[in-house]
């Protein structure tokens, strides 16, 4: 994953409505636009515009199902993510390590 791929899924999640709508899209399995605003605090055109910026992010993807678009979480680019920050982290403890090892010594 890119840093750029990693910048999208952090921008996407950055919101908190963002945040919800995945959450409430992963216990629902696959959902429309109209059945995720049912379930939001927001209107349908917000769902559909958030929906977007995950879907960009590819947090989410969608299926048409005659006149609607049935939505479902997509993981992968979540795991990713976390991985990078898995990585960051190690490294800065590995950092932080070598120089309290230096300020002991």
């Amino acid at each position: 994953m890119t840093t750029d791929q990693v910048g999208d899924v952090l921008t996407a999640l950055a919101d908190p409505t963002r945040r919800l709508l995945l959450d409430v899209l992963a216990d629902a399995g696959l959902a429309s636009a109209t059945t995720l605003a049912a379930r939001l605090p927001v209107s349908r055109q917000a769902v559909v515009k958030h929906l977007r910026v995950l879907e960009t992010a590819g947090l989410v993807g969608g299926v048409r199902a005659g006149r609607e678009v049935r939505y479902s979480v997509r993981p992968d680019p979540l795991d990713a993510t976390a991985r990078w920050l898995a990585e960051r982290s190690a490294t800065w403890d590995r950092r932080l390590a070598a120089l309290k090892r230096a300020a002991e010594t």
